[in-house]
């Protein structure tokens, strides 16, 4: 079993983050920069929203609205879903695909100590599934 905590070594350090009283251009901005598509929304250290791409597209663009005339606070998710980092791959998996979000903050004891997306988690699923493959093609061929 791969544990979140094991994905975030793997990953590179820290997450990418924007504050509440930026604007929505600021934050697509360091998303295009960064190649993310989230970013967690942070206030004086404390984890207060995500905003997406998809937030963009849903609460701006469709709506007509501006980008730069836009508040990240005003079309952020507040309500926050996250894993814990002993909980396994699969554990998160399941609440992305029950939940349909595209990424994950990882907290532990109030801290954010990064940010699962649903890329990680298909990465760490094909390497898996090739370990298994492989496994089972030397076992069937008798080579170990």
């Amino acid at each position: 079993m791969i544990t979140l905590q094991q994905l975030l070594k793997s990953k590179a350090a820290g997450y990418w983050s924007v504050t509440s009283g930026a604007t929505v251009l600021a934050a697509l901005q360091i998303m295009a920069e960064k190649n993310v598509g989230a970013l967690l929304v942070i206030d004086e250290g404390k984890l207060v929203g995500i905003i997406s791409e998809r937030d963009y597209a849903r609460k701006v663009d469709l709506k007509g609205r501006s980008a730069q005339g836009t508040l990240v606070r005003e079309i952020m998710t507040e309500r926050v879903a996250y894993i814990r980092p002993d909980e396994s791959i699969e554990d998160c998996m399941a609440l992305m695909t029950d939940k349909h979000f595209r990424h994950l903050p990882v907290i532990d004891n109030g801290a954010v100590l990064g940010v699962i997306s649903i890329g990680d988690v298909v990465r760490i699923m094909i390497s898996k599934q090739k370990f298994i493959i492989t496994q089972l093609e030397n076992y069937i061929s008798g080579t170990r």
